[in-house]
């Protein structure tokens, strides 16, 4: 069962016609024209005239702007929008590649080739390197794996975050585009 907390935010609501409950508004007229600031009845009187409904495009003006139109038609063109904005939207990932002091050579070729993909499709690429043990004594071993895969990739790459050691870990993270 999910928290109230672990629930994505609801768009803020739409309000139409008889759930505006502001004393006065600014209106524009259908064809996109400045009426002015009148009363919220009179306003909603004037949409209902038209065959229209009175939408609330802009609550948190003072007073709010309200639109002449056709909420049926807002909704839908707004959703088309929104769908718009979310295609044309590129998502960067952050890859991860795990290694270890004992990993050999060719295991740090067929890795620094997958950071290779990776970067080429214009991903950020974490290396990260986990000590067990009595590994942790030689955090040199570590850093001579990740400046050898940094030798192999600076030509597609380059350095976001230096090599680091947190806890049992050190990490590095290349960012797609050589300096």
């Amino acid at each position: 069962m999910l928290n109230r907390s672990d629930r994505t935010a609801a768009p803020p609501q739409i309000r139409a016609n008889h759930r505006i409950r502001v004393p006065e508004v600014r209106v524009i007229d259908p064809e996109g024209k400045m009426i002015g600031i009148l009363p919220t009845r009179e306003a909603l009187s004037q949409a209902v005239a038209a065959g229209l409904d009175l939408v609330e495009v802009d609550p948190r003006a003072a007073p709010p702007v309200c639109k002449i139109i056709d909420f049926g038609k807002y909704k839908y063109e707004k959703k088309k929008q929104e769908a718009r904005s979310r295609a044309s939207q590129t998502v960067v990932e952050l890859k991860e590649i795990k290694l270890r002091p004992k990993t050999d050579d060719h295991d740090l070729e067929t890795k620094g080739r997958h950071a290779r993909r990776f970067l080429e499709e214009g991903h950020r690429v974490k290396f990260t390197v986990r000590f067990r043990g009595r590994e942790i004594t030689h955090p040199g071993v570590a850093q001579a794996q990740l400046d050898q895969l940094l030798a192999m990739l600076k030509d597609i790459g380059h350095v976001e975050t230096r090599p680091m050691m947190e806890a049992r870990t050190m990490t590095l993270i290349l960012a797609p585009g050589a300096k």
